[in-house]
């Protein structure tokens, strides 16, 4: 009897060990599909001012990016997409309605590794190439105030730019507390440990000093708006949770008509402080 329980544990702990072992592998994979994607392919709807752009990064990464230059004096979105999309639906979506009517410029980026930028995404290379879509606009349109943007994974990167270089805001769609509690809802037995990218969103929200207004849906059934409420609990006083009904994607947008006035306020009262 003691042998065949020692067999059964063993063999639980092989498979334990197993599975360990694939998800360790493959995990990169499945936090960032970019196999999953098509070719790079310019939209017909884009806007005419739209620029198809190469970014490159302090490594030595060339990224494809979508590029429309502000109007005299106005300021600039970059925006991170999520982790099984491509930039060009931020690129027609903020080169049009209230950004376009007030003079915003756009920059959307697709990461190291995905259709049409060279390398293989990690956390620490979409960090790299976060500073790289900063560094761009800030030499291109240099004095524009820069909102960054993210939906989804890329909410994790616009909140690692907020914390670290100067914007007027961060607008957030569909955010995460952090990679590493998402993976532990899918993956209960595993340890934290073997999470490669936990892009700990919840830790660096609370150096971002500009003001952030994340939108989620509450029928989101890929981040539970609950991840979304506890990060925002650990940002700072000026930040703002909108739940409405929608899921993870059906939601872009909806809250543009509130955000573009309020966002640009926020670039009229830094040209105020710096003058």
């Amino acid at each position: 009897m003691k042998r065949v329980i020692w067999i059964l544990v063993a063999a639980v702990i092989g498979l334990w060990l197993t599975v360990a072992l694939v998800v360790f592998a493959s995990q990169r994979n499945m936090v960032f599909p970019r196999h999953l994607l098509p070719p790079v392919s310019r939209l017909d709807t884009l806007s005419r001012d739209v620029q198809e752009v190469t970014v490159e990064t302090a490594d030595g990464e060339r990224l494809y990016g979508l590029w429309k230059p502000p109007a005299p004096g106005c300021s600039v979105v970059v925006s991170f997409h999520g982790n099984a999309s491509i930039p060009g639906w931020a690129a027609e979506r903020f080169s049009n309605g209230p950004w376009a009517e007030h003079g915003w410029g756009v920059l959307a980026i697709a990461y190291r590794g995905y259709p049409g930028s060279t390398g293989t995404p990690s956390e620490t290379g979409l960090l790299e190439d976060g500073n790289a879509a900063l560094a761009f606009v800030q030499k291109t349109a240099p004095g524009s105030p820069i909102l960054v943007h993210g939906h989804s994974l890329g909410t994790g990167v616009a909140i690692a730019m907020a914390a670290t270089h100067e914007v007027v805001g961060a607008y957030l769609e569909a955010p995460y507390a952090s990679l590493l509690s998402l993976a532990k809802r899918q993956f209960q037995y595993l340890p934290g440990f073997l999470m490669r990218d936990p892009m700990r969103s919840d830790l660096r929200i609370g150096q971002v000093r500009a003001p952030i207004l994340a939108v989620h849906g509450k029928q989101d059934p890929v981040i539970p708006v609950a991840s979304a409420r506890a990060l925002i609990l650990k940002a700072s006083s000026s930040s703002r949770l909108i739940e409405v009904n929608g899921d993870h994607v059906s939601i872009l947008g909806l809250a543009d008509d509130e955000a573009e006035p309020k966002f640009r306020q926020a670039c009229r009262e830094r040209a105020a402080e710096q003058d």
